[in-house]
Parts: C-alpha cells; structure tokens; sequence
C-alpha cells in the first residue's frame, strides 16, 4: 500500500476556482494561494447570509490509541461518499499544527484515499494563518514587557503576569524561562512561559470570533495580567489590540482546498482539544452551512473532549445545532483498550475487544445526553474479521445506535456510502430537542463537576488551593457564568493517560484554572497535560527530507 503522502502528491487537484464554483464562489470571491488553494473573501461570507443552514453532523472519536483511529479520514471520506450520492455537501475542518507533524502524531489530512490536499502545504505552512497567529500573540508580549520597562504606567506586578509567549512546534525547553536579562536596557528581568500555538488564547479567539469587530472585541478583553491591587490588565489597555488584529485580518477569512475527490472543503483554525476548545472556527462552520445542504465538521481527539467543547462550548456560543453525530472507532482500538499489545492488534481477539468496547459505550452514552441522533462507525482495517465486526455491530445496536462499517482510507467515497445513507436517515429521523450539558447559571466548581462525574464518569473533582482559590477571584470578577473548558490527556476518559477503557472509582484532579476572557471560557487543567508538549525520543522530524526534486518525503 502506498504512503498517504505518496497517494496524496499522485493526486490530480482541480485548480481552486473550479473548486469555488462548486460551493457558488466565483473567481472575484477567493483570494488565490497557487493553484489549489484559495481564502473566501468577507464578500461571498456576507452574500450567503440570507441562504438556508444546511445540516450540520459532527464527527468525534473513542480515546485515541496508537492503532489510531482515522476521524478526519472518516470526516473526508463521508463528504466524498455524500457527493457521489448526489448530496451537496462539504467539510469544515481544523489546520495541522507544525508541533505534531513534527513530532509524534502526524498531521491532520485525513489518510489513505480519504485526505485533503495538497496535504504537504496544508501540513506545513498552509496560508500563513498560524504564523499570524504566532505573531499576534507575541506582538502583545512584546508590548507587555515594553510596557514594563517604560515606567509600567499600569501598575502590572510581574509576578502576576499570566499571557505566555508561543511557538507551533513543540519545545519543552521553552516552557519555563527568564527573560530581561542582561544590561537595564535590555528589559525588566522576570519569569516567563511559552505554549505551543494552538493552546493560545488567540488561535480560540481567532476560531470563535464571528467578524473582524467581534474579533477586536475579544482581544481586546485578554487577561494578560494583575496589578498590584489585584485588578486585571487587558490587551486593551496595552492598545495593542489594532495592531494585533492587523496581523489578523487575512487569518480571519476561513481557508478553501479540496478532497482527493475534488470536493470543496473548509479548513481554519486549530486549537487542540486536550488544551484548548478543539474545533474549527465558527466562521468557517457558518460559512459552510451556507453553502451545502450537509456540513460535515469534525472536533478533536476523543469524544470526551473534543465533542464536548464542540456541544458545551462552540455550540453554545455560536448558536449551532448539530443534527447528528458520527462517533469513528476500530476493532483494533478496542482491542488495545482490552489490554492487547500494539503488536499484536492484528490477531483476532473477540475476549479483549468485548473487555475495550466499553470505552467506545462511554462516549456512546455521554453523546446521547445531548439529545442528538449518533452513528457509529467501524473505520475498517484489513485485519478486522467478521467476528469482530459482528460484536461491536451488536452492542452498538443494544445502545441504541446506528451502526456502519467505513472503508474510505481504501476506497474514499466509496467506501463511504454505507455510512452516508445511515447519517441520512438519521437526520432525516430527526431526534429531541439538542441540549447543552450544562447551564450557565451554574457555578464554574459545579460546571467543572458535571463534565468530570457525567462525561469522565469520575466519582467527584479535587482542586489544589491554588486552583481553589483561583475559581474564588474568577468568579469575583464576574466571569462565573461562562463555560468550562477542560485541559486533560486525550488518551483516557479520566486526567490518567494510563486508565484505558472506561475507568472507575477515581477523581478528577484540577491543578490549575485561568479564565480566558475573550474567547469566553474558563479553563481548568487537570492531571499532568502541558501546553507546551515536548518532542518524544525519536520524533518524525528525523524522517522528513526533502529530495532534489523537491519532492518532501516522511511526511505523514
């Protein structure tokens, strides 16, 4: 079988206008980036205002294991089968983030005959939107530490400074720093942090935001310290927020590429989902509702994260109502959440697949709760036998659910139609009204509960004092009515990337909570997750080359 990126550069891409055209943009509507890439501009967003929503399905995952799991192949693969069958439909998606390519997962262009291409640039540099991104951030840290030296006019404690510098690409050493040093000249000596990009306040802002005045808004109101009375200090008191939303203005219009079908699909932004609110920006969502009868949007990581964020968070927000949820597993996952080795995965073992589909009920259970039609699906690896596939098929039908097998990393569209039609059908059935998991008039401490007890399926939440005490000040300052946002590992329901399957009889641990004010979450960081991840002993960037001919090998 061939590489996804040798199956993606054999691949023949239309030129990007004739890519628009499907989705009603004309030459004059996109802003071209080369041949086969495009941004839509603010005139196509603000023409397609009084169109009709189409319908909106979400595809989420189990916890992701090494077998990995294929959620954006199965998000690409499900549009293409939806077009073949005639449907106007499109994907709405997150960019990569250089970190991950880099280092341990891969990128995010789907995989197999399932991808959006061209997947080396989307992987890679892309439109630039990340740099801006990057940018802005560190435009505001620069003004913050200037601010500093020239007589701190505002009174900030430099103890009490909370925005970080950023950096995509994963760098552990940059976590804890000192900055100032040197000559007086050089600045005011203090402790420092950088994030990887993609956990910014910005990149969420940039996502949630619905125009370029909300957008300044929302920066505007970015916590970037305390003062010494205790008072908060914005990015609006800084007056960065022109300059900032400056090197915004491009990012902000949603990205357009193409399947490797030739089908139209939105990427923009990407905030992670295990350190941030994990979904594409709301414009590109909206934008895309707009122009098909079917978006199909994916959110990050497994269901208990990424899905949440999209319903608890994204949804809230913006206004939005999926009308149904595609929830992608594999035999082999399920069999490593049974306790079968990496290396074995292959051999059937219907026992330990039996013992890991829990994992798979939990979040089949969690996503019921918000009142909302759920499709599983098997993506299909040649290894799968029919015992295996008759056991999950089975106990997907006693939770209630649709079932269908995927083939779409062999087959693209093809391989997709059978879960297309069980999709259709369950829009087309309809479902109760959808509900948030929680209401805003709830505590931040009660909000933070019932995501960890209902979704994680924890017996209760224990916070450290200073976590404690920061829920206290927040809540003060009047941001107790927004939504959680909770940063945990990925690779379990609970803040233990060790607990597999459906973990019991433990608790969350919140060890910190900051709030994000312009994006309008409050985030509380439980267990061991970092925002700042770090490179693993033999990282993916000792195997991307590029060759004479220009051609970039490695990349996956």
């Amino acid at each position: 079988m061939k590489t996804d990126i040798q199956i993606a550069q054999e691949a023949t891409m239309l030129d990007i206008r004739e890519v628009a055209a499907k989705i009603g943009a004309s030459e004059d509507d996109i802003e071209m980036y080369g041949r086969n890439m495009a941004k839509v501009s603010d005139e196509y967003i603000a023409r397609l205002q009084n169109e009709k929503d189409g319908k909106l399905v979400l595809v989420t995952a189990i916890n992701p294991t090494p077998a990995g799991e294929g959620k954006t192949t199965i998000t690409l693969g499900l549009n293409d089968a939806l077009r073949k069958m005639g449907k106007n439909s499109v994907v709405a998606m997150r960019e990569p983030s250089l970190g991950p390519c880099f280092g341990i997962k891969g990128g995010a262009a789907g995989g197999g005959y399932a991808q959006a291409v061209p997947m080396d640039k989307l992987n890679l540099h892309f439109t630039g939107d990340f740099h801006a991104i990057t940018s802005a951030n560190n435009l505001m840290c620069a003004m913050l530490d200037n601010h500093l030296m020239q007589g701190n006019e505002l009174r900030i404690d430099p103890k009490r400074i909370v925005a970080k510098r950023c950096l995509d690409m994963n760098d552990r050493a940059l976590r804890n720093i000192t900055v100032g040093l040197g000559k007086r000249t050089d600045g005011v000596v203090r402790e420092d942090h950088f994030c990887i990009t993609v956990a910014t306040e910005v990149m969420a802002i940039l996502c949630l935001a619905e125009d370029l005045d909300d957008l300044k808004a929302r920066l505007s109101r970015i916590i970037v310290a305390y003062n010494y009375d205790n008072e908060p200090i914005t990015a609006g008191d800084l007056k960065c927020v022109g300059a900032m939303t400056v090197l915004l203005k491009d990012a902000i219009r949603p990205n357009l590429i193409q399947s490797l079908e030739n089908n139209p699909v939105f990427v923009h932004g990407g905030p992670f989902a295990n350190i941030a609110h994990g979904c594409n920006s709301v414009r590109a969502t909206k934008v895309a509702l707009k122009a098909a009868d079917y978006v199909i949007t994916e959110a990050g990581f497994g269901a208990d994260l990424g899905a949440e964020k999209f319903l608890d968070i994204k949804c809230r927000m913006a206004g939005l109502k999926p009308d149904a949820v595609v929830l992608v597993a594999t035999a082999r996952a399920m069999k490593y959440n049974g306790g079968v080795p990496k290396t074995e995965l292959s051999n059937e073992n219907v026992e330990a697949l039996k013992k890991g589909i829990v994992n798979l009920g939990k979040h089949i259970e969690n996503l019921q709760k918000y009142n909302v039609p759920v499709v599983v699906t098997i993506n299909k690896f040649v290894s799968d036998t029919d015992a295996e596939v008759e056991a999950i098929k089975e106990y997907v039908s006693d939770k209630g659910c649709r079932f269908a097998v995927s083939d779409v990393w062999g087959q693209g569209g093809a391989g997709g139609q059978d879960l297309a039609k069980e999709v259709l059908e369950a829009i087309e059935v309809g479902s109760p009204n959808f509900k948030t998991l929680y209401s805003d008039d709830l505590s931040l401490t009660e909000k933070i509960e019932t995501v960890s007890r209902e979704i994680y399926g924890a017996d209760g939440v224990d916070y450290t004092p200073e976590a404690a005490n920061a829920l206290k000040r927040i809540e003060s300052l009047g941001f107790g009515n927004m939504p959680v946002c909770m940063a945990k590992t990925q690779y379990s329901l609970s803040d233990n990337e060790k607990l597999l399957g459906r973990p019991t009889n433990y608790r969350i641990s919140v060890r910190e909570v900051y709030v994000s004010a312009g994006a309008g979450f409050v985030v509380a960081i439980a267990g061991a997750i970092m925002t700042m991840p770090g490179l693993p002993k033999s990282p993916a960037a000792e195997r991307i080359d590029v060759l004479d001919s220009g051609e970039i090998v490695g990349l996956f």
